[in-house]
C-alpha cells in the first residue's frame, strides 16, 4: 500500500490492502464532513454513520496513508506519561477519566472488530513496564499506587518480566498490566472504511481540504470545506482529524509539539517470544510488541529513539541503536525486515486535544495530540466527538477540551516554545552544503542563496528540484530527512515530499517554487 508519510514502509502497509475511493469532483452536502481518514477520522465517521448521520470523509492521500499507518498499534490503558504524571497535571479525577477513556477505547475497538467481523488480529494480552538496566525501581512503586487510584485493578509488581524470550537479566522489576490489547491497524481501518460506505458514508481520497469556514448566522449555520480541486462540501459540522490541525494557525501549535519516532520489525522464530506489550522506563522510552507474520516466524516490533521533528537527521543510526537494544533484550531476534519512522504530536500535558476548535465557530471540531497513544486517543476522539455532535453529555469532554488551560504544565509549555523560537536562528546560518555538486542522487540539502534559503533535491536520475526552504506555516527553515526523503519543519512538524509537496500539516500549501529570475 502506498503511504504519504515518507519513503519507509511499515509492516502494516506491506501486509494489508485498504480500499481507495476516488477524488471528490463535485460540490456535495452532508451532516458532517470529516477531514482526515486515519484512526480518529474513520472512527468518528463510523460511529456517526451508525447514528444515522450522513458523513463525507476527505483525505489528501489514500485511506490511512499518513501517521496511522506508522503506528506500532499498542492498545494500552497504562498512560505513556504515567498515572503519576496524570495526577500531577490533571488531578485525581482527571487521572481516573484518562483511565476510563483509554479502557473504553480498547473495548470499543474489540467490540467493533467482533460485531463487524473485521479480521484484524485483535487480541487481549498483558503489558509490562520494566525498569531499564541501572535505573532505580522506586518509580514503579509510585506508579502502581497512582494507577490503582485511577481505577486500574489488574496491575501488580513483579521482580522481573516473566515472559518467554525476554532477557530478564538486563532489566529490573516490572509492573504487569492485564487486559491490554493489540491489532493489525490497517486491516482494522479497511474494515471501518467498508462499514462506513455500507452505512451510506462517502469517502474521497486524493482530495485536499484547503479552507474551512465554520457556520455563522450569515451562512444559516452551515460550515463550508473548500478543496484544492474546486469542489466544496457544506455540512452542519466539520471534524479536522489530520494528525495536527491545518485550520488553526497558531493556538494549538503552541500547546503540542512534533517528535519523530523510529521502529524496527525483526524476525523471531515462531513461539520463541511471548506475546505481550513491553515498555521500559528510559526517556525516551522503548516500546515493543509481537505480531504474527508467517508460519515459521513472528515479527518483533521495537520502537523508540524519539527526537524533535526536523532537528536531527540520523535515522539510520537510531534504527541501529534500536536493533542493538532489541538483541540485548530479546536474544532470539534475527534479521530486521522493516525499518520505518513516524510522527508523534506531544501535548504539553500528556493528553489529546479533542473537541471544539478554540477561537472557531462552534460547529468546527478537532482531534490532535496523540501523545504516542494514537490508536486509543483516536478511538476516544470518535466516541467523544460523536457525543458532542449528537448533543450528548460526555464525562471526558472537559479533560480533552482543546481550549483547556494547562497551568501545571507551564514549564513544559515554556520549554517547548523556547525550542521553537530557537529554530528561527536557522535564517542566520549558512547552508548545509556550499554547492549543488555536493548533493548526491536521492538526497537533499538546504542552500543559502543571497538572503534566502533554498531546498534542493537531486533525484535518482540526477535532475535537480529546487523550491523555497521556508515553511509556509510560520516561516521556519525546513531540514532534509534522509530516511524518509522529505523536508521537515523543526518548529511545528509540517512535512513536504522531496519535491516540496505538502504531506503533513499544519502547513496546507506546498513549499513555494523559486522565482525563475
Amino acid at each position: 500500500m502506498k503511504i504519504d508519510g515518507g519513503q519507509s514502509v511499515s509492516s502494516w502497509a506491506a501486509t494489508a490492502e485498504v480500499p481507495q475511493p476516488g477524488a471528490l469532483t463535485a460540490d456535495t452536502r452532508a451532516d458532517v464532513c470529516i477531514v482526515g481518514a486515519g484512526i480518529a477520522g474513520l472512527t468518528t465517521a463510523y460511529l456517526l454513520a451508525r447514528e444515522g448521520k450522513s458523513v463525507v470523509v476527505l483525505d489528501d492521500g489514500p485511506i490511512a496513508g499518513g501517521e496511522s499507518a506508522r503506528t506500532t498499534a499498542h492498545l494500552a490503558n497504562e498512560i505513556d506519561d504515567t498515572y503519576v504524571e496524570m495526577e500531577r497535571l490533571h488531578g485525581a479525577d482527571g487521572a481516573r477519566l484518562a483511565h476510563d477513556s483509554h479502557t473504553a477505547a480498547i473495548s470499543r475497538i474489540e467490540t467493533i472488530a467482533r460485531e463487524e467481523n473485521i479480521d484484524c488480529d485483535f487480541e487481549r494480552l498483558d503489558g509490562y513496564l520494566f525498569v531499564a538496566q541501572g535505573e532505580p525501581s522506586d518509580e514503579l512503586d509510585e506508579e502502581i499506587e497512582a494507577a490503582r487510584r485511577a481505577g486500574m485493578t489488574g496491575v501488580e509488581k513483579l521482580d522481573a518480566v516473566p515472559v518467554q524470550g525476554f532477557a530478564a537479566d538486563v532489566a529490573g522489576a516490572c509492573l504487569r498490566f492485564s487486559e491490554q490489547g493489540q491489532f493489525h491497524p490497517l486491516k482494522y481501518f479497511a474494515g471501518l472504511a467498508r462499514c462506513i460506505q455500507r452505512d451510506g458514508g462517502r469517502i474521497f481520497t486524493q482530495t485536499r481540504a484547503t479552507k474551512i469556514e465554520g457556520g455563522s448566522s450569515e451562512s444559516s449555520g452551515l460550515a463550508r470545506v473548500e478543496t484544492a480541486g474546486g469542489a466544496v462540501v457544506t455540512a452542519d459540522a466539520v471534524v479536522v482529524a489530520t494528525n495536527t490541525p491545518f485550520n488553526d494557525r497558531v493556538t494549538m501549535h503552541t500547546k503540542q509539539h512534533p517528535y519523530r519516532t523510529y521502529v524496527v520489525g525483526a524476525r523471531v522464530p515462531k513461539n520463541s517470544v511471548g506475546k505481550a506489550l513491553y515498555w521500559d522506563t528510559l526517556d525516551p522510552y522503548h516500546y515493543v510488541r509481537l505480531q504474527d507474520f508467517s508460519d515459521d516466524h513472528d515479527l518483533l516490533i521495537i520502537g523508540g529513539e524519539d527526537h524533535k521533528t526536523g532537528q536531527e537527521d540520523d535515522g539510520d543510526e537510531r534504527h541501529a541503536r534500536l536493533e542493538a537494544w532489541g538483541r540485548q533484550h530479546f536474544p532470539a531476534m534475527q534479521e530486521v525486515e522493516f525499518r520505518w519512522s513516524g510522527q508523534v504530536m506531544e501535548p504539553v500535558d500528556g493528553l489529546a486535544y479533542i473537541g471544539r476548535n478554540p477561537l472557531d465557530a462552534p460547529n468546527v471540531f478537532i482531534a490532535t495530540g496523540d501523545s504516542g497513544m494514537g490508536m486509543t486517543h483516536g478511538t476516544i476522539a470518535g466516541i467523544l466527538l460523536t457525543d458532542l455532535i449528537m448533543s450528548r453529555d460526555n464525562a471526558w469532554a472537559e479533560l480533552y477540551d482543546p481550549a483547556r488551560k494547562s497551568v501545571k504544565a507551564a514549564a513544559e509549555y515554556a520549554g517547548e516554545n523556547l525550542n521553537v523560537a530557537a529554530q528561527y536562528t536557522d535564517w542566520l546560518k549558512g547552508g548545509d552544503v556550499g554547492s549543488v555538486e555536493e548533493i548526491t542522487a536521492g538526497e537533499g540539502a538546504v542552500m543559502r542563496r543571497g538572503l534566502g534559503k533554498v531546498a534542493v533535491y537531486r533525484d535518482a536520475a540526477g535532475a535537480l528540484h529546487e523550491c523555497s526552504a521556508v515553511c509556509p506555516h510560520l516561516g521556519c527553515i525546513v531540514g532534509w530527512n534522509s530516511l524518509e526523503k522529505s523536508w521537515d519543519c523543526p518548529c511545528h512538524g509540517s512535512r513536504f515530499d522531496a519535491t516540496g509537496r505538502v504531506v503533513n500539516g499544519p502547513a496546507n500549501t506546498d513549499l513555494s517554487p523559486l522565482d525563475e529570475k
